[in-house]
């Protein structure tokens, strides 16, 4: 048995064994630096949101983590190369299931699409009112597949941002000056100075109200049984609300303390007697 060993030329194993070392060394040096090199590009991407306060973390993160990832899968293929590991057929087999996750999972990569695209233009932000997908609310926070809205009810509304981003989005805090539009109507026979300088003695008094710009108060139609105002106060968008829903009662009790009538749709009825 020990003729036998010492016959063998272990001299003809050795490259075949520094070539595996040295590859074996390599792959790991190629690993080391593939994973310092990921989380370095994460960390810069994730860092440009820092430098500008217009710049959503969020979207950030998710850029941050999909860098990362695509540059940890050729780190590996290049470690499998190493080890001569046929990689065509691992980057067809990867491109093929991407694929077939992208075709199932195309509703929320849609919501996908949409959620990066509201976190670079940014519409609205979070504590924004907003008027998006049908529903009215406080947006209380936005990922990249929902905004989530919180009503004056207190109601929880989540929309997928498909939807929001498909669609007419109205933004009422994007301005910090808001006017509130309301209208009003008087009666033919009433005096049309007397009623308007009643409804801007009602402006004038609110404390929300602002006066430069000064409040908008004129005819804006005459209809088949009422004189119509346009009547559209200015005030800080945090006080939009109590204007739109407390104005139309105080100016409904000044237009009484005055007799201005405010009318009502009526109709006249006229009733022929044939045999008179």
């Amino acid at each position: 048995m020990q003729d036998i060993i010492e016959n063998i030329d272990i001299s003809q194993y050795l490259p075949a064994a520094v070539s595996w070392a040295s590859n074996l060394l390599l792959a790991i040096v190629i690993l080391l630096i593939g994973l310092w090199f990921a989380g370095k590009v994460n960390k810069a991407i994730v860092a440009l949101s820092k430098s500008n306060s217009h710049l959503d973390d969020t979207l950030f993160r998710f850029l941050g983590s999909v860098a990362r990832y695509i540059i940890l899968a050729f780190v590996i293929i290049a470690v499998l190369n190493r080890f001569g590991v046929e990689t065509a057929s691992i980057i067809a087999l990867l491109g093929a299931a991407g694929l077939a996750v992208g075709l199932a999972l195309q509703g929320a990569m849609s919501n996908l699409a949409a959620g990066v695209m509201l976190l670079i233009f940014r519409p609205y932000k979070v504590g924004d009112f907003i008027d998006a997908a049908g529903r009215f609310g406080n947006v209380t926070e936005i990922d990249l597949f929902t905004t989530i809205l919180q009503t004056f009810d207190n109601q929880q509304v989540i929309i997928p941002n498909s939807q929001i981003w498909g669609d007419q989005i109205i933004n009422h805090s994007h301005h910090p000056v808001r006017g509130v539009d309301m209208h009003f109507g008087i009666a033919y026979d009433e005096n049309i100075d007397a009623a308007r300088a009643v409804i801007e003695g009602v402006l004038a008094e609110h404390p929300h109200i602002l006066k430069d710009p000064a409040p908008f108060v004129e005819v804006e139609t005459l209809n088949d049984s009422s004189v119509d105002f346009l009547v559209r106060p200015f005030c800080n968008g945090e006080h939009y609300f109590d204007i739109l829903y407390s104005l139309p009662e105080q100016i409904k009790k000044a237009l009484d303390e005055h007799n201005i009538e405010i009318p009502f749709p009526h109709r006249k009825i006229f009733v022929v007697n044939e045999n008179a």
